[in-house]
């Protein structure tokens, strides 16, 4: 998939470099073991899909385990000039969260100017996982994020709870909230649409 073409392409110059950054990092690694895929979610994957709400953090799960030191960031400037920063989030975690046990494997590969997916191999959580993703929290940012897949036409309301719905089979504990927090994104899904 290729970044919507809204996305500053400075912003996408930079995600390239944090990505050649790891690749560097993992070159020496058994050939048998490459491409490593990272997953990107969160703010990232919506502008990568949308050109909305830049992410200053890089929402991403690698396919393995890997091993890598802390310099992944990379500067550039935003459309109004101004000096940013995006970086790897090594604190992101995508196990407590709600997401379908097939998200990962239907991730689809982006295309980074650079970046020839064979040491790592960048992928982005469909609209409709994103979408599901972001459920299990359902802060203001995660529902005008739901609301901004819906209005792209990239989600909709029976499709989210079919897929929230399937992901939840999965998952224990206490499930009221993920529950209401999935009513009220269809109807934010609806009302969007």
């Amino acid at each position: 998939m290729r970044p919507d073409k809204r996305a500053n392409p400075a912003y996408l110059e930079a995600f390239a470099r944090v990505v050649a950054k790891i690749a560097t990092r993992l070159k020496d690694v058994d050939k048998k073991q490459l491409p490593i895929k990272l997953t990107i979610a969160g703010g990232a994957a919506l502008y990568l899909r949308t050109g909305s709400r830049v992410s200053i953090g890089i929402d991403g799960v690698f396919s393995r385990r890997v091993v890598i030191d802390d310099d992944l960031e990379a500067s550039y400037r935003d459309k109004d000039g101004r000096a940013r920063v995006l970086y790897l989030d090594r604190n992101y975690n995508d196990t407590l969260g709600l997401l379908h046990e097939n998200a990962h494997e239907d991730a689809e590969r982006v295309d980074l100017p650079g970046n020839d997916g064979s040491v790592v191999e960048v992928r982005v959580l469909t609209p409709l996982d994103l979408a599901v993703s972001k459920l299990a929290r359902f802060s203001d940012q995660d529902r005008e994020d739901i609301e901004v897949l819906a209005r792209e036409k990239l989600v909709d309301a029976k499709s989210l709870r079919k897929r929230a719905e399937e992901a939840l089979s999965g998952y224990v504990g206490d499930l009221k909230s993920i529950r209401t927090s999935l009513e009220l994104a269809c109807n934010v899904v609806e009302a969007a649409r």
